[in-house]
């Protein structure tokens, strides 16, 4: 038989009564707390968008829930194995009968969680190849613009100005941000972004290079520029980005994805724009070694033109021998056109003899013989053909002039024609050589312009220098500080007093002024004023 059960006068619970009154008493005796641990079981946020995990150390688990709003707004994510400090309220689960805590932040644990954090992000980003050095661009050489994303109020932004005002003055436009705290990151992203968005020609100029700066500080006043939106945001800059964050020792992720990492805002300043003083040396140097250069190149064309000149033939020399070929074949032309007339005439004297000894005269006389020898006995008809050939005869003389006279007239033409070819040729060549002589002349003229214009420019800079070397030497002559006022003091042998304690009482003095000199007497020595006697020096303004 079971006991019988004795009476109590406990109340009876239901569960969720219990489960409600526990968590009452669990949150009225905790409220918000601050648990350490090591995240264990995270899979990254559910389908609902929370997020569920464990914390843990050596002897006790706790679980852990962050909602999806909490969540979105984390600083720092949670991740598997990392050391955090979960700050939060701890309350029931009715549902399973366990406690938890729902987490409103979290903080890495300690310099280690952060290390672990930063290495972690530093391969994630790596891996995206946002560090890749080939990504990397060249600063301009000499940016007109300049923009600066760092606190307003900072002494950073003060180095960077007095260090680009002491090299090369440029435009500066501040974006200001927050440089530490939880709105540091979207704040410096948005800076970079919003450069980038500035249109070239727009009311406000686009910067040609940008410097991300902020001065030291520990490894959580830096974080902000670990952040993985700073980050994307430097390596998406199209703008050459220079990244002066902490002190040379400090490195940050924005140092990794910037195109240049400069060791301090001051260093930065420094490799963004040149020494003025040192190209204006530059160019003064490049300036003479090029007027050196000119004055060599005119010194060796005129030795050329020099020598070109006196190895030039003259009007003479290029003539001569043309006009002694000429005289040459006159010379020759005339006794030629002797011979062959000469040659010509014995030519005809000999046709004129063998005409003379076959001429009807000599026929006839040769007939007239025969006759005589044979007699009287010569027919009518032979009578009749010697008349005959007798009437012929002037017929037969008068072509025979005509024929010679022609072939003199042929002969004539030839020698004509040949004497004006030689005179044709004679000319062409003379006006040939003419021609090469004016172009010769107007060579040496155009030379010679070009010479002198270039000796008046080298005197005209030469003129140009002196003035300035005269002005300068007038604005720094003592001279020009007496004619605002001042005095020269001398002393009886004629050399400056620079001191009060070189001019002893009594000691004749000589002052000169800036419309002549006058004697004097020391009677003492000057007193020094004390320091605190000097007016006070005035307080140098504000920057902004």
């Amino acid at each position: 038989m079971n006991a019988p059960i004795s009476p109590s006068n406990a109340p009876d619970w239901t569960v969720s009564e219990l489960s409600g009154a526990l968590k009452r008493t669990l949150e009225d005796a905790f409220g918000y707390v601050r648990v350490r641990g090591e995240i264990s079981g995270y899979r990254g946020p559910h389908s609902s968008g929370h997020a569920y995990f464990c914390l843990k150390d050596q002897s006790a688990k706790l679980d852990a829930v962050i909602w999806k709003g909490t969540f979105a707004r984390l600083r720092v994510k949670p991740q598997e194995g990392l050391e955090v400090i979960a700050i939060g309220r701890i309350t029931t689960f009715p549902g399973k009968s366990s406690y938890q805590i729902v987490v409103d932040s979290i903080e890495p644990a300690g310099i280690g969680a952060l290390m672990a954090l930063l290495e972690e992000r530093k391969r994630k980003l790596a891996a995206e190849g946002l560090f890749a050095p080939e990504r990397k661009r060249a600063l301009p050489y000499l940016p007109t613009v300049i923009g600066v994303v760092t606190s307003p109020t900072g002494a950073v932004i003060r180095d960077i100005l007095h260090r680009l005002e002491d090299r090369f003055p440029r435009r500066v436009l501040v974006w200001p941000v927050r440089v530490q705290g939880d709105t540091c990151a979207a704040e410096v992203a948005a800076a970079i972004r919003g450069f980038n968005a500035l249109k070239k020609g727009g009311p406000i100029p686009r910067p040609d290079v940008l410097i991300v700066a902020r001065g030291g500080g520990s490894v959580e006043d830096l974080w902000g520029f670990n952040d993985e939106a700073v980050v994307r945001a430097a390596a998406e800059s199209e703008i050459p980005l220079v990244s002066a964050v902490g002190h040379e020792t400090d490195w940050t992720l924005i140092d990794h994805a910037a195109d240049v990492r400069a060791p301090t805002p001051t260093g930065a300043a420094e490799m963004v724009v040149p020494v003025r003083a040192d190209l204006v040396a530059e160019v003064d140097d490049l300036g003479f070694r090029h007027r050196e250069a000119m004055g060599r190149a005119l010194d060796r064309l005129r030795s050329d033109l020099r020598s070109a000149a006196r190895a030039l033939p003259g009007r003479e020399a290029l003539l001569a021998p043309k006009r002694q070929r000429l005289d040459l074949a006159t010379a020759k032309l005339k006794p030629a056109l002797a011979r062959n007339a000469r040659s010509a005439e014995t030519r005809i004297a000999r046709l004129g003899q063998s005409l003379e000894r076959r001429s009807p005269r000599a026929r006839l006389a040769e007939l007239k013989g025969k006759l005589a020898a044979v007699g009287e006995r010569p027919g009518r008809a032979f009578f009749n053909f010697l008349v005959i050939r007798k009437d012929g005869l002037p017929q037969i003389i008068q072509q025979l002039r005509r024929a010679i006279r022609t072939r003199l007239d042929l002969r004539r033409q030839r020698f004509e024609g040949v004497s004006q070819r030689l005179a044709a040729g004679r000319e062409a060549m003379l006006r040939q050589e003419r021609e090469r002589v004016l172009q010769q002349r107007r060579r040496l003229l155009s030379l010679g312009t070009s010479l002198a214009s270039a000796a008046r420019a080298d005197m005209a800079k030469r003129e140009a220098r002196i003035g300035g070397l005269d002005q300068l030497l007038t604005s720094l002559s003592y001279r020009s500080v007496l004619a605002r006022g001042f005095a020269l003091v001398r002393d009886g042998d004629g050399k400056a007093i620079r001191s009060a304690a070189a001019m002893p009482p009594g000691q004749p003095i000589e002052l000169e002024f800036m419309d002549g000199k006058a004697r004097a007497l020391a009677e003492g020595r000057a007193s020094r004023r004390a320091a605190k006697d000097r007016p006070p020096t005035p307080k140098q303004g504000d920057l902004f």
